[in-house]
């Protein structure tokens, strides 16, 4: 089997180093062009609850408020489906007349359960900031009453109103341009070997013997034109 140096891989690659310029350079530009000025922009916020008004942790009987933790804890999960219902999302888009459906809003919108806590977070991401901080909030008013009137409880309250977020958490056009200039260098070196490995054409007297087998007995030297 025909074995290659490291040393002509690298010269391979380095006589076509022009290739990997202009490859990764358009890969950078149009990485540039299609984070800036294509994709849309994406903002995120989020509000959080907790089940269990506050009152019912200042019980002077510390049974009874142990019992009140472990029976919020097991309310959770049952309230954090409650909040991804189609109920909770379609009353929102209503209030709200938002212009998404109950499937667009369900991707923008996610409901999560803080590990071992009797807290719920509800996480929104949209297009405009200051309407995700609306949708967050509003999905957590909508919630609560739809506990008290499904559930009869009045046990949630708010700890932390959504936020207009201060800047997009998407696209991230530094990080886009990285990976584009990574994939560009790798897309160049592969672009080169398969040349090179198509280029059957003989070009030095070392070519000669490593491809035909043959000694070189002499050279004609180039002359210069006249």
């Amino acid at each position: 089997m025909e074995e290659i140096e490291l040393r002509e891989l690298f010269f391979i690659v380095w006589k076509k180093k022009w290739l990997i310029v202009l490859i990764t350079l358009i890969s950078i530009i149009a990485s540039a062009i299609i984070s800036f000025f294509i994709l849309p922009s994406e903002y995120e916020t989020y509000t959080t609850l907790m089940v269990g008004k506050s009152k019912e942790y200042s019980g002077m009987n510390q049974g009874i408020e142990y019992n009140d933790v472990l029976l919020n804890k097991q309310l959770v999960s049952t309230y954090g489906e409650l909040a991804k219902s189609r109920a909770v999302g379609q009353k929102v888009i209503e209030d709200l007349d938002l212009d998404m459906s109950h499937g667009a809003f369900s991707e923008k919108v996610n409901v999560s359960l803080v590990n071992d806590t009797e807290i719920i977070k509800i996480v929104v991401s949209h297009k405009d900031p200051e309407e995700t901080a609306i949708i967050a909030n509003k999905t957590a008013e909508v919630f609560m009453e739809e506990v008290k009137e499904k559930m009869k409880i009045d046990n949630v309250q708010v700890i932390d109103k959504a936020l207009v977020p201060e800047g997009p958490v998407s696209p991230k056009p530094m990080l886009n341009i990285a990976i584009a200039a990574v994939l560009g260098i790798m897309i160049s070196v592969f672009i080169i070997f398969i040349l090179e490995y198509l280029d059957n054409t003989i070009k030095t007297p070392n070519d000669v013997e490593k491809h035909l087998g043959l000694p070189v007995i002499g050279m004609i030297p180039k002359t210069a034109d006249k």
